[in-house]
């Protein structure tokens, strides 16, 4: 197997025109609006998915300059290895974000907490489970010391 293909599924909007003002995480974009616009043939996908308070969405870095396989995390002055990071820079950009689902109309998702780039094709949804999801971890890397700096990080800071 040489090429894997993925179609988007759909687009996600957010009040972030670039890079430059986006969150860094979604921890940081608490209570930012946004929308998910799922593509119609997709549309009955979405059954039952209003039952859920929170979802993640899978999708496309699509302003990543290409990968690089150390980068200078926004959180930290040392370069890192990619796979040590959340950079967008990765050999396949592909995202990763808990949002809060605020509502489901027709092919229309309404999200709080989104820390995405306005125009994101979306790859994938699945429903948030804590009792599937969340672990309790014995360690976080170099992380560990600058966790809570995401609260105070200003977003021009990230990924240089």
């Amino acid at each position: 197997m040489n090429e894997i293909r993925y179609e988007p599924i759909g687009t996600i909007h957010s009040p972030f025109q670039d890079l430059k003002g986006t969150p860094i995480q979604p921890t940081a974009a608490y209570g930012v609006a946004g929308t998910v616009e799922i593509k119609p043939p997709y549309a009955d996908g979405l059954k039952d998915l209003d039952g859920f308070s929170h979802i993640i969405l899978l999708y496309h870095f699509h302003c990543s300059n290409g990968p690089l396989l150390q980068v200078k995390p926004f959180l930290d002055d040392s370069v890192r290895g990619i796979f040590s990071t959340r950079a967008p820079r990765r050999p396949n950009p592909i995202g990763l974000s808990v949002v809060r689902l605020t509502g489901v109309e027709t092919t229309t998702l309404y999200i709080d907490d989104v820390d995405i780039v306005d125009g994101t094709p979306l790859l994938d949804i699945k429903p948030y489970v804590p009792q599937f999801d969340h672990r309790q971890v014995d360690r976080i890397g170099w992380l560990s010391e600058k966790v809570n700096d995401v609260y105070v990080m200003k977003s021009d800071d990230r990924f240089r």
